[in-house]
């Protein structure tokens, strides 16, 4: 069984080996910028069998307005064995107060029910009004 710790940061190879398996070519692309990215989250929390690193997840944002979910991956071999949703909640515990936690998924109905089960809303669902979501991207 994977076990989930906060702040352990996993070496260059490792973060690559595991974007990698999930085919996040866009961040393994640019390893300095991802390692470099990992080291400015709020948060971090990853999954670990034995030494081989199985799952990651991120926070960035303020901590008090606005926390964002910024990654969320676990190894194929991993999936759907409840490290993503135990590493969702260590990242997420100290902000639990948070007004405004958010995230931008894949359009797969997996990840929406993955989502939904941890009580996030899709914004054009939530309710009493409507949101809109924005993003801009580059390549």
């Amino acid at each position: 069984m994977a076990q989930v710790q906060l702040d352990r940061m996993p070496g260059r190879a490792q973060l690559v080996a595991l974007y990698s398996s999930v085919g996040w070519t866009s961040y393994t692309a640019e390893p300095d910028r991802l390692v470099l990215a990992l080291r400015q989250s709020l948060r971090v929390a990853t999954a670990w069998h034995d030494e081989s690193l199985v799952g990651l997840a991120r926070v960035v944002g303020d901590g008090v307005s606005i926390i964002y979910l910024q990654d969320v991956l676990v190894h194929p071999d991993y999936g759907r064995s409840g490290v993503g949703t135990r590493l969702v909640n260590a990242v997420f515990e100290p902000y639990a107060d948070v007004r405004q936690q958010v995230l931008i998924t894949d359009d797969e109905p997996a990840q929406r029910a993955f989502y939904e089960s941890l009580g996030f809303t899709e914004v054009h669902d939530f309710m009493p009004q409507p949101l809109r979501s924005f993003a801009r991207f580059r390549k």
